[in-house]
């Protein structure tokens, strides 16, 4: 296992990831990174930091389905990347919520 070193929101995120990988997951990251825009979460760290992994599987699918170019069912992929979206969009409405000053 390697470590890399993220850096998404203005905030660095250490993770684990297996070896090789460090390349594709800090390119993830600036995916994230770039969607999010500037000062848009002032979350508390590990609720953040959760919304991150999220956002990296999320950004994970995306890029494997712009490899396959369509040896998958686009339906699909849209609809799974939907739902997600709408998970994630559920879950920081509940962390804003639960800390509207945060």
């Amino acid at each position: 296992m390697s470590e890399v070193v993220l850096t998404v929101g203005g905030r660095k995120y250490t993770l684990r990831c297996e070896d090789g990988q460090e390349d594709h997951i800090r390119h993830l990251a600036a995916v994230v990174d770039a969607k999010l825009g500037e000062g848009a979460s002032q979350l508390p760290a590990m609720e953040a930091k959760n919304l991150l992994f999220a956002a990296l599987f999320l950004a994970d699918e995306l890029e494997e389905a712009r490899k396959s170019g369509g040896s998958e069912d686009r339906g699909d992929i849209a609809e799974g990347l939907e739902a997600l979206a709408l998970r994630l969009e559920k879950t920081a409405e509940a962390l804003e919520q639960a800390h509207p000053n945060a």
